[in-house]
């Protein structure tokens, strides 16, 4: 039977525990921050954390580069290529840019086509004037200078030189360019995209295009197009989204043991035991500890049974005996209980309750039996008195004119 007046309960448990392994994983891994979760820090904590009997030099341990290597878990986190930017192989993006940069070559090829043009017409009206000149037509040869805006016979001359020079280099890179294109259509595959007709305007993808790559087919340096080399990832996608779990393992259920690790104002489960055994005699305390009972979802954890025996070896007297028993299903002890007591008082009146006085007096009405809480009157601590705060708030009152 529940001994109500020297029950005591801590207000901690694997929630707790839970949310302390979440937060020290977060500020572990920052870059991981939502993956790790409350559901799969739970996971963890029922599959990879222990109770250390001695948590200072378990501690110590773990400093150990060779006995963190044997000890230390490695979870993988879910992650994905897509996510990463990653998704299109490194030959398909070679080839792509491949595709572009051959596009960029017509368009190119294009546009000197079209400035040769340009410059041949400004080269025939130059060498017509030039004609004039030659045949003795002054008055006409003068009035085409003035159209030009030139002075002399000498700078149109110069001009012609220039146009020339220039149209026969713009003819050298036209016969260049069609060299590397044709080049360029034997060895790519037979696959090629389909291109604009040559009449058709530039598109705002093209011009943006040209902009970018306009470095790379400069008219005044024409170079043959290299192969673009595959980027390769610096590390292991897949080692990056790991976690480590080291001393998490053995902190985040110490809590149990230290509630001040999260900051708690609370005794842990080794103080608690020592208080209550001492509100009893020394005779029920050797009765007491003979059957110390393990039960509940932290009971879990490995190594728990050791530290409370461990505990209780401190506590206890020098030769004094105790006994620690771990219950076979420490998850349902509690459901099977009620379980049993309902079945063997379905048929009884105690323990149980009519659906009137349920209705009546609400769900929180508690009908004592064998084994239901006996109710135990709480005295709480009486309050200062306030008697000194009087005086000073009369003093403190009055009125406003009186007190200026």
């Amino acid at each position: 039977r529940l001994d109500a007046k020297n029950c005591k309960r801590i207000n901690l448990g694997g929630c707790q525990a839970a949310v302390y392994l979440q937060r020290l994983l977060q500020l572990k891994y920052p870059g991981h921050f939502a993956a790790i979760t409350l559901s799969r820090m739970e996971e963890i904590l029922h599959e990879h954390s222990y109770i250390a009997q001695d948590y200072i030099e378990e501690l110590q341990k773990w400093r150990c580069p060779e006995y963190y290597e044997n000890n230390v878990h490695k979870m993988q986190l879910p992650f994905s290529n897509k996510l990463l930017g990653s998704t299109v192989a490194s030959e398909e993006k070679q080839e792509k840019r491949q595709q572009q940069l051959r596009r960029l070559q017509e368009l190119n090829a294009r546009r000197r086509e079209e400035k040769l043009q340009l410059d041949q017409e400004r080269l025939d009206r130059l060498l017509y004037v030039q004609e004039l000149l030659e045949d003795g037509q002054m008055d006409q040869f003068h009035k085409a200078l003035v159209e030009l805006n030139m002075d002399s016979a000498e700078e149109l001359q110069s001009y012609i030189n220039k146009l020339s020079l220039s149209v026969e280099q713009t003819k050298q890179k036209i016969l260049q360019s069609e060299v590397n294109i044709e080049v360029d259509v034997v060895d790519s595959k037979p696959e090629t995209p389909d291109l604009d007709p040559l009449g058709s305007e530039q598109s705002l993808e093209d011009v943006e295009s040209i902009n970018e790559f306009e470095p790379l087919f400069a008219e005044e340096q024409p170079e043959v197009e290299k192969p673009v080399a595959a980027v390769q990832p610096v590390f292991n996608l897949a080692e990056y989204h790991q976690l480590f779990l080291g001393t998490e393992r053995i902190r985040a259920p110490e809590i149990v043991f230290q509630p001040s690790l999260i900051g708690e104002d609370q005794a842990g489960i080794a103080e608690t035991m020592q208080y209550v055994l001492e509100r009893y005699s020394k005779e029920q305390q050797d009765i007491l500890v003979q059957n110390v009972f393990l039960t509940g979802g932290n009971t879990m954890y490995p190594g728990l049974k050791a530290r409370i025996q461990k505990e209780l070896l401190e506590m206890r007297p020098f030769q004094s005996s105790f006994q620690v028993h771990l219950a076979s299903s420490p998850v349902l002890d509690a459901w099977y209980g009620a379980r049993d007591w309902a079945v063997e008082y379905m048929n009884r009146e105690e323990g149980w309750i009519s659906r009137k006085d349920y209705e009546e007096k609400g769900g929180e009405y508690l009908k004592e039996h064998c084994a239901s809480n006996v109710y135990v009157p709480i005295r709480l601590p009486k309050q200062a008195p306030r008697a000194a705060e009087a005086p000073s708030r009369a003093s403190g009152t009055g009125n406003p004119s009186e007190q200026a």
